[in-house]
C-alpha cells in the first residue's frame, strides 16, 4: 500500500508540477495540446478496458465519443448551456444511450459483440451527417471557450477565454479528469462489483448458476464505459472549439482498443500507458515515411506474440501480479 501511495504521489506530482515547469521552460506550449489529447484519449481508453474486464471486446468507443462531442456542442451552442454543465450531461446522455444499445447486444458472444459494436461508430458517422440538429457535414463551429464557475463570488474556474495560455488551463483539467476516471475504475476493480465482473470473464455460465445477475452487470459495465467516451469526446470539442461527423472514426475506435492491449489488458492503468506509447510511437514511426505502417503493424504483432500482457506485465514481480 505504501508504494502504492508513493507511485500516486509521484504521477501526480510530475503531471501537475514537473511536465508545466519543463515545458515552461522549453517554451513548447504545443506540449500542452498534445498531452491534453493523449489525456483524453486514455480516458476513452479506461472505457474501452472495463468492456474487456467482462470479457467483451468493444471496437465502437468512438460513437460514444462523437455522441457526447454532440450533445455539449448542441447544448452550448443551441440552448446557452455552461460547457462545465455539459460535460456530465454528455457522459450521462451516452451512457443512457449505451443501455438501449447494449440490452439486445450485450447477450452475444465474443466476436458477435466485437462486430456489431465496429459498426456504431459509422453508424454514429452517418447520423450525424444527417440529422439537421447536428448541422450535417458542416458541423457545428465556433464553439466558445469554457466560461467562468463561481461559488458565492467565488472563482473556482476562470473563463479559458481571458486566460493568457488556455492550453495550459485545458491540461490541467484533462489530466484532473483522467485522474478522476481512473481512480473511478480502480475502485470499481476492487469493490464486489469488480469481482462479480471478473467472473464473468472467467466464466458467465458458472456466475450465473450461482446467482449473479449477469445481463445487469453487462449492461452496467457498458454503461460506465460509454459515459467515459461521452465526456472524453465533450472534452475534445471545448478543446477545439468544433465538431463534425469525421471527429471520430473507426480507427480511433480500433485505436482505443489497441491502447488496451499495449499497455494491458490486466491493469487498470495499462490503457494510460498505452496511449501515451502508441500516441507518440506512431509520431517517432512519421520519419520513416511510407514504411511506417509495416513497421506499426509489425511491432504490434511482435508485442502481442512475446508481451500478450501488455507493457505493463514486464514490470510484473515473478509470482505477484499488480
Amino acid at each position: 500500500m505504501k508504494a502504492k501511495l508513493l507511485g500516486l504521489g509521484a504521477f501526480l506530482i510530475t503531471v501537475f508540477v514537473i511536465v508545466p515547469w519543463l515545458i515552461a521552460i522549453s517554451g513548447r506550449w504545443d506540449f500542452y495540446y498534445t498531452l491534453t489529447s493523449v489525456a483524453l484519449l486514455s480516458i476513452a481508453s479506461a472505457g474501452v478496458w472495463l468492456t474487456f474486464y467482462i470479457g467483451r471486446i468493444n471496437i465502437g468507443q468512438g460513437a460514444y465519443a462523437l455522441a457526447g462531442g454532440y450533445v455539449s456542442a448542441i447544448l452550448i451552442t443551441k440552448a446557452g448551456f455552461s460547457f462545465w454543465a455539459t460535460l456530465p450531461l454528455a457522459g450521462l446522455f451516452c451512457a443512457g444511450l449505451s443501455v438501449l444499445i447494449g440490452l439486445p447486444i450485450l447477450r452475444l458472444r465474443g466476436v458477435y459483440f466485437a462486430m456489431v459494436t465496429l459498426v456504431l461508430t459509422e453508424v454514429g458517422r452517418l447520423s450525424a451527417l444527417a440529422l439537421p440538429v447536428t448541422n450535417g457535414a458542416k458541423g457545428i463551429t465556433s464553439i466558445p471557450l469554457p466560461g467562468e464557475v463561481s461559488v458565492f463570488g467565488l472563482t473556482l474556474i476562470p473563463d479559458f477565454a481571458t486566460l493568457e495560455n488556455p492550453k495550459l488551463a485545458f491540461y490541467l483539467v484533462a489530466v484532473l479528469l483522467m485522474v478522476i476516471c481512473y481512480a473511478a475504475l480502480y475502485r470499481i476493480v476492487n469493490s464486489r462489483l469488480g469481482h462479480l465482473c471478473r467472473s464473468l470473464q472467467q466464466n458467465e455460465e458458472l456466475s450465473a448458476s450461482i446467482g449473479v445477475n449477469t445481463a445487469y452487470l453487462r449492461v452496467l459495465a457498458y454503461s460506465i464505459s460509454s459515459f467515459f467516451g461521452g465526456i472524453a469526446g465533450a472534452m475534445f470539442v471545448a478543446i477545439s472549439q468544433s465538431i463534425y461527423p469525421s471527429s471520430f472514426q473507426v480507427a480511433d475506435s480500433v485505436n482505443f482498443m489497441l491502447n488496451c492491449f499495449l499497455g494491458g489488458l490486466g491493469y487498470v492503468f495499462g490503457p494510460m500507458l498505452g496511449t501515451l506509447m502508441l500516441y507518440f510511437g506512431w509520431d517517432l514511426l512519421f520519419t520513416t515515411g511510407r514504411f511506417q505502417l509495416l513497421i506499426y503493424s509489425s511491432l504490434l504483432i511482435l508485442l502481442m506474440l512475446f508481451l500478450p500482457n501488455g507493457v505493463l506485465s514486464l514490470f510484473e514481480r515473478k509470482g505477484v501480479r499488480k
